[in-house]
C-alpha cells in the first residue's frame, strides 16, 4: 500500500482478500434474487388488486350468482387458470353449495348445512391464495435482516488484515492504512445496497397483502351470507 495507491471501487475489490470477495459475491448475487422477487412480487400483487376490483363489481351488480359461477369456471377452464384469487376463493365456495345442493343436504333453521361446507371450501381456496401471495416475503426479510451483519462481518475480517499488514510497516500513515480499510468497508456498502431495497419492499408488500386478505375475508362473510338465506 503507498500514499500514491488506486482507491476506485473496482481496484479495491480486486485487491479485496478471498474471503472478503466472496463476500462481497455472495451479497451481490442475494441483491439480485432479491430484485427479482421484488420486481415479481410488484406484479403479482398489482395483478391480484386489479383482479379482486374487477371481480368485486361484477359479484355486487347484481347478476345471477349460477351465471357467475359458470363464467367464473369456463374463464378458468379456456384461461388456464388465469382468473383472479376472490374468484377462485367465490368458485370453490360455489362449488361447494351447490353439490350439497346437488345431493339433498338438509339444512337447519339458519342453513348451516349447506353453509358450513361452502365456508370450509373458501377458507380452504384463501388460504392457498395468501400462500401464493406471501410466498418469498420471508426471503426479502431475511435478506434486510441478515444482510448488513454478512456485510460486516466482511468488513471485520477486511480490517482485521488491513492492521496485520501494518506489523510490516516502519511508519503507519493515514495514506498507508486507507486503502486496506476503505477495502473492508465496501462490503458493509454493498450489504447495506442488498438489505434496505428488500426492507422497504417487505413492509410494503406485508400491508398490501394484509389489505387484500381483509377484503377476501369481508368477502368470504358477506358471500356466506347470501348462501345462507339461499339454504334457507
Amino acid at each position: 500500500m503507498t500514499p500514491t495507491a488506486d482507491l476506485s471501487f473496482l481496484h479495491l475489490i480486486s485487491n479485496a482478500s478471498i474471503l472478503v470477495q466472496l463476500v462481497m459475491a455472495l451479497l451481490l448475487a442475494v441483491s439480485a434474487m432479491s430484485w427479482t422477487y421484488i420486481f415479481r412480487k410488484m406484479f403479482a400483487i398489482r395483478n391480484a388488486r386489479a383482479q379482486t376490483d374487477e371481480f368485486e363489481r361484477l359479484f355486487w351488480s347484481g347478476g345471477n350468482l349460477d351465471a357467475l359461477y359458470q363464467d367464473a369456471t369456463s374463464s378458468r377452464r379456456q384461461y388456464k387458470n388465469d382468473s383472479g384469487a376472490l374468484e377462485r376463493i367465490f368458485e370453490s365456495g360455489m362449488s361447494e353449495f351447490n353439490k350439497a345442493r346437488a345431493i339433498g343436504s338438509r339444512a337447519d333453521a339458519q342453513g348451516a348445512g349447506p353453509l358450513e361446507g361452502a365456508r370450509r371450501a373458501m377458507r380452504a381456496a384463501y388460504q392457498r391464495e395468501m400462500d401464493a401471495l406471501e410466498s418469498h416475503l420471508a426471503f426479502l426479510a431475511s435478506v434486510g435482516s441478515v444482510s448488513p451483519y454478512v456485510g460486516l462481518f466482511g468488513t471485520v475480517w477486511g480490517i482485521m488484515n488491513a492492521f496485520r499488514g501494518l506489523g510490516n510497516v516502519q511508519q503507519a500513515t493515514l495514506a498507508t492504512v486507507a486503502p486496506g480499510i476503505a477495502e473492508a468497508l465496501i462490503a458493509t456498502a454493498i450489504g447495506l445496497f442488498a438489505a434496505i431495497p428488500a426492507v422497504v419492499a417487505y413492509n410494503r408488500y406485508s400491508h398490501d397483502i394484509d389489505r387484500l386478505a381483509i377484503r377476501f375475508e369481508t368477502f368470504i362473510e358477506e358471500f356466506s351470507n347470501i348462501l345462507q338465506r339461499q339454504a334457507r
